[in-house]
């Protein structure tokens, strides 16, 4: 029986911006709202949060536990471990990959993907191989036998952190793209990993007001189309973060 979960991993210690996870938008912190969003992934069994052991992320895994996600504990480093630890804990067939730098996940792409991952066959599936959404909707799937054979045989540091890297690499693995049929909007940052990021989403999210907790792509891109002076504001960052996209 196929059996789905989708894992945020969240950190205290970002790079670029450190605590960014815990921000506000809107009144709620980005990890809430990634985490919300990712309830709504359909055909899911549970949401969980792999976040690094130390004192200084527990203020990370309390924000999980109040937006009612399990929560597993681990390294840092090694994030891989982190999602194998999960599948084992969980049981899981298929792991959903979502990062915490994403307020803006789309329940409904991840749901495509998902569902491509499944009708296909596939042992990886995502939406950015290459990239066609904005940067901030990516997301992976990969079955769980997959992620346990990454886990073993992915030696450098950067599978190891990354996660998908050796799996995406993979030749023997069947891995499968689900592309975004309207064109030209990878290069639209919706995620955050620059203080430019956080000026653009928080003026994104005042101008969405309400709807911003559910709003999906086509009302995000009219809100940019609207106000196009917001893309603006993070136009000149670079996607250094984006998931394994080479």
């Amino acid at each position: 029986m196929n059996k789905s979960v989708v894992v945020v991993q969240a950190r205290m210690t970002s790079t670029r911006l450190p605590g960014k996870v815990l921000m506000d938008l809107n009144g709620k912190t980005v990890l809430n709202h990634v985490l919300s969003r990712c309830k709504r992934i359909r055909n899911v069994e549970d949401v969980w949060c792999a976040i690094p052991s130390g004192e200084e992320h527990d203020p990370v895994s309390e924000e999980a536990l109040l937006a009612r996600v399990k929560v597993h504990r681990g390294s840092e480093t090694d994030v891989l471990s982190r999602y194998a630890a999960v599948a084992r804990e969980s049981s899981a067939t298929s792991v959903i990959r979502v990062t915490s730098d994403c307020p803006l996940i789309c329940p409904d792409v991840c749901s495509e993907v998902l569902g491509l991952f499944h009708e296909s066959g596939a042992d990886y599936a995502c939406n950015n191989m290459p990239p066609s959404w904005p940067h901030g909707l990516d997301c992976e799937v990969f079955s769980s036998g997959a992620l346990f054979a990454a886990e073993q045989s992915a030696a450098d540091n950067f599978s190891r952190e990354h996660v998908t890297p050796w799996i995406r690499a993979n030749t023997s693995l069947r891995r499968v793209n689900y592309a975004c049929e309207q064109k030209g909007l990878s290069s639209l940052r919706l995620t955050l990993d620059y203080p430019e990021d956080y000026r653009m989403l928080s003026e994104l999210f005042r101008k969405l007001g309400n709807s911003a907790d559910k709003a999906e792509l086509s009302e995000i891109l009219s809100a940019l189309d609207k106000y196009p002076e917001i893309i603006d504001l993070n136009v000149d960052c670079i996607d250094k973060n984006r998931i394994n996209s080479k």
